[in-house]
């Protein structure tokens, strides 16, 4: 049986996991403007870091005859992210492995969603693959980035400047702050 080639931007995921398919590639990270502009990556620069991505479809028979469409994205990735401890650069490795079901139609999508754990999606003939893959990566990305031991100490801020002779900025504002128990 001759396997169907696949256009990443107008992916069939229903004949991909029908035929049993499996891509794989490597992309560079400046080639994902979305995931670049949530992380440090130099714009001007073109980056030399990749993207490894991996799609694998399958189809699992369920009762009555019905059948299942699943699509197993897996990517990993390392960005460049700014620790928000010691606000120095810091690679963040970014590994995802998810399993996504596709069902017809936005009412069985929302209905079985609320039932189970998986990720439910619409099936669409025409998916754009790419974006799917640079979605779970956006996904994938820590809310607040940070060393497990920063290579420079933190600088503590205190009520007076570094020269000693000058008070803080914002000390005048701590006469504002309510005095008593709550």
């Amino acid at each position: 049986m001759r396997v169907p080639s696949f256009d990443l931007e107008r992916f069939d995921v229903e004949i991909f996991a029908n035929a049993g398919g499996e891509l794989a590639g490597q992309w560079s990270l400046s080639e994902l403007e979305r995931l670049c502009s949530s992380t440090d990556v130099p714009v001007s620069v073109p980056s030399v870091d990749t993207v490894a991505w991996q799609l694998e479809g399958h189809v699992r028979s369920i009762r009555d005859g019905e059948k299942e469409i699943w699509l197993k994205v897996i990517a990993e990735a390392t960005v460049p992210m700014t620790c928000q401890r010691c606000l120095q650069l810091m690679p963040v490795a970014l590994l995802v492995s998810n399993d996504l079901q596709f069902v017809a139609g936005e009412e069985a999508a929302a209905n079985l969603d609320a039932e189970c754990e998986n990720d439910v999606l619409v099936l669409s003939r025409s998916l754009n693959a790419k974006a799917l893959i640079e979605d779970e990566l956006l996904l994938a990305l820590p809310l607040v980035p940070r060393h497990e031991c920063c290579p420079r100490p933190i600088v503590q801020v205190t009520d007076q400047s570094p020269e000693g002779n000058l008070p803080h900025p914002f000390a005048a504002l701590a006469q504002w702050k309510p005095r008593g128990n709550f």
